[in-house]
């Protein structure tokens, strides 16, 4: 019974501890370019960002950035009264556009470097 005291414990403060392992989005923010310029993270024209890699840093800042952006597609939708999919397209179409040479965009489904 002790041991599985001791179990359920260690189990509880893992899970507690889970939300603050994630990375922030200003932690996120500050890696992006580096991440970028290292080929790790890249561009899509769906309006979010993507891991080249299986980097598992890569795809921190990418889940952290995501869901920045999908929550502001989703204000700047609801505030212009168009679909989401019609904001992230055409957040896609800009970032895709701004890439500098040198870094990854998606381009029917393979992995450029621009």
């Amino acid at each position: 019974m002790k041991l599985f005291t001791r179990f359920s414990v260690l189990m509880l403060t893992l899970c507690l501890a889970l939300p603050t392992m994630a990375m922030s989005l200003s932690e996120a923010k500050n890696a992006l370019d580096s991440a970028k310029s290292q080929g790790l993270v890249g561009e899509t024209p769906t309006g979010y960002l993507a891991a080249v890699s299986s980097d598992k840093k890569a795809q921190e800042i990418v889940t952290a950035i995501n869901d920045a952006r999908r929550e502001a597609y989703k204000e700047i939708a609801e505030k212009h009264g168009i679909s989401v999919t019609k904001v992230e397209t055409v957040a896609g179409q800009k970032a895709v556009e701004k890439t500098p040479p040198g870094q990854y965009i998606l381009v029917n489904d393979q992995w450029v470097r621009k």
